[in-house]
């Protein structure tokens, strides 16, 4: 026995000296040392010796298992260093080189305007209020000065949710514009004193949804982000103060402004404010239409029907609200022409902002 262990011995560790690849390795583990190997079955063969044999045949078969485990190992290690040393000399790998860094993600262009937006209003003491995505027929329309037969309410422009609600005031939608939230924050601050309610000086931003065709300059859903200024003597002087120093912090001091009359239901008097175009400095160009000028918001007094609705005396309280869209501007700024490429999600296009 002790004779055939020695064989078993010498004949696996030649076959490992030239052993050169590792699938070959891995066939000589399984034939000389896996549980099928001849010095495994030795082990199975002791029982069969004589009792005064077997000691020096068991003692002598661990030395042979533990030899070509110890051989196995080192050979494994031997194989790997060289497939390391063939690698690093084949494909000129420079291991001073800094590793790849990672891709970090970022803000949506979308948001980091409406964050640059909210963080001037911010400095200029508005608050920022939140107010609900889906709102109902009356928030969003009749409260606004909005009746059942305005053209607005034609059913191409807003998303109607089916509620089975037959009370047409209860019918819910998917708010077109932030302006209801006016009404919630007017609502929520003049009950706190009905008799005397405090001044409103709030940012309202949001997404707003309108079941229109989507082409390169309308979507379905859109950010905006409303300002409403309630108190006693407030007049369109504050409001064209406030805008135009609005202007100047957004699009440089000396940002140049204009206002155009204009009309919306929920404000009187009304207007449309432009900036005099950032790309070509007021000279005209494809951006502008030739005409210098940009519009960026629409703004008006609060209407009194409006305010009364909110829980304001309008003898006593007058206000001004405007509605800007950070989309817009920044397809201004960047001459970007279609609108859809905000919400198509294609990283080539992110990634420049």
């Amino acid at each position: 026995m002790l004779e055939k262990l020695a064989q078993i011995e010498k004949e696996a560790l030649e076959a490992l000296s030239k052993i050169e690849e590792e699938a070959a390795l891995e066939a000589w583990r399984v034939a000389n040392i896996g549980r099928s190997s001849p010095v495994m079955n030795v082990f199975s063969q002791l029982g069969s010796l004589p009792k005064e044999e077997r000691p020096a045949a068991g003692q002598r078969a661990n030395q042979v298992k533990t030899a070509l485990e110890t051989a196995f190992a080192e050979k494994k290690e031997a194989l790997r260093q060289a497939a390391l040393a063939r690698s690093l000399a084949s494909e000129r790998l420079d291991v001073t080189l800094p590793g790849r860094p990672f891709r970090r993600g970022r803000l949506h262009p979308a948001t980091q305007n409406l964050r640059r937006i909210l963080s001037i209003l911010g400095e200029m003491g508005f608050q920022v209020y939140t107010a609900r995505d889906v709102e109902t027929d009356e928030y969003n329309f009749q409260l606004l000065n909005i009746p059942p037969h305005h053209p607005a309410r034609e059913m191409q422009d807003t998303f109607y949710i089916e509620t089975g609600e037959t009370d047409e005031a209860r019918r819910l939608v998917l708010r077109t514009h932030t302006s209801p939230g006016q009404i919630r924050a007017m609502r929520e601050f003049s009950a706190q004193n009905p008799q005397n309610p405090p001044p409103i000086r709030i940012a309202l931003p949001g997404m707003c949804y309108r079941f229109e065709q989507i082409t390169a300059r309308s979507e379905v859903q859109f950010h905006q982000i409303e300002g409403l200024v309630v108190g006693q003597n407030i007049t369109f002087a504050d409001l064209k103060g406030t805008l135009s120093e609005f202007a100047r912090r957004m699009f440089g001091r000396n940002a140049r402004t204009r206002f155009r009359a204009d009309h919306f239901p929920f404000t009187e008097p009304s207007a449309e404010m432009d900036v005099e175009c950032f790309v070509c400095g007021g000279k005209g160009c494809s951006v502008c239409k030739k005409s210098g000028w940009l519009e960026i918001l629409g703004c008006g007094m609060v209407h009194p029907v409006v305010l009364q609705n909110g829980g304001y005396d309008p003898a006593r309280y007058t206000g001004f609200a405007f509605g800007m869209g950070p989309e817009r501007q920044l397809m201004l700024r960047h001459k970007i022409t279609d609108i859809r490429y905000f919400w198509g999600n294609d990283v080539r296009f992110l990634e420049q902002f």
